[in-house]
């Protein structure tokens, strides 16, 4: 097995086609479909579905492919540290969150320091978060009550209760609470399965006897306060992520003392790529900051 094999693999992988491929790595498609077939012939494997212009990864390949995108990036750490005197940090900086509400402020220290690494900005639930950190799609992870393993390492964000909120004009002006017998007999709106806040609220409910339904199921946090805003149900939040909305109205639980804590999440294995390392070093001495202010 040879370098430029899997190299000629990991790029057709990653790209999705042969061309695109050969395009970065400056070769004809030609030449990497070659390194690519000589790969699955020496080890009598099939890497790649091939239909017509595009092609998709066999299970072998997933399991390859995962591994490849470790060995290249370890092969990147390797030339970091031959290079660690340089000052200079660039790429790409992927982060999967709950909400962005738990990261601006850290994100807005880290690119005053270093303006020249991009970063991207996705949404996920906890359990999607977990799962793209370890399938090496995200570098860093900011999960709600998030237990992920031995192979994460965490940095805690604090936490914050967990709150029921309406359109206003859907309860009485003076409904400020509202027990679980009552959340019951009202339309609720959750997020999708793998929430954390709901995987709470079910769970607190059911302590009580209670069996909680939503009659909406909205994809993300902002789906869910659009819905809601519409006067179309409950919908709940932590209150950190609550914000301002003249349209709505928070209305605290009456018998459950829930709270959501957030977390900074990232591989334990990767702690040493530079970009991570850089960013949790930003995030600790932001929260440190944060800390001594308050």
């Amino acid at each position: 097995m040879r370098h430029s094999q899997l190299k000629a693999f990991y790029h057709v992988a990653l790209l999705g086609g042969f061309s695109r491929a050969a395009e970065a790595l400056c070769h004809t498609q030609p030449a990497i479909s070659e390194q690519v077939r000589k790969l699955e012939q020496d080890h009598d494997v099939l890497l790649f579905h091939r239909e017509r212009k595009r092609v998709r990864l066999t299970d072998a390949g997933e399991k390859l492919f995962h591994l490849t995108k470790q060995y290249f990036e370890i092969e990147q750490q390797i030339e970091e540290y031959m290079s660690e005197t340089s000052t200079t940090i660039d790429g790409e900086l992927r982060i999967v969150a709950d909400s962005a509400h738990h990261v601006t402020g850290i994100l807005t220290e880290f690119r005053k320091k270093y303006p020249n690494v991009t970063v991207s900005l996705r949404v996920g639930n906890t359990k999607e978060i977990v799962e793209e950190l370890r399938a090496y799609n995200a570098e860093i992870g900011i999960a709600g009550s998030v237990d992920p393993g031995k192979d994460m390492e965490t940095l805690s964000l604090g936490a914050t209760e967990i709150t029921a909120f309406a359109a206003r004009g859907l309860l009485l002006a003076s409904k400020h609470s509202l027990s679980m017998k009552e959340l019951a007999d009202l339309p609720l709106i959750f997020r999708e399965e793998g929430s954390k806040t709901r995987a709470k609220l079910v769970e607190a409910a059911a302590l009580q006897g209670i069996d909680l339904k939503p009659s909406i199921v909205a994809e993300g946090r902002e789906a869910v306060r659009e819905v809601v805003a519409s006067g179309a149900g409950i919908g709940f939040v932590s209150k950190a992520e609550f914000g301002h909305d003249d349209r709505l109205m928070q209305i605290s639980l009456s018998d459950a003392d829930l709270n959501m804590s957030e977390t900074l999440v990232h591989l334990a294995q990767r702690r040493e790529v530079k970009l991570i390392r850089t960013f949790m070093d930003v995030a600790r001495r932001t929260l440190a900051e944060r800390s001594v202010s308050s």
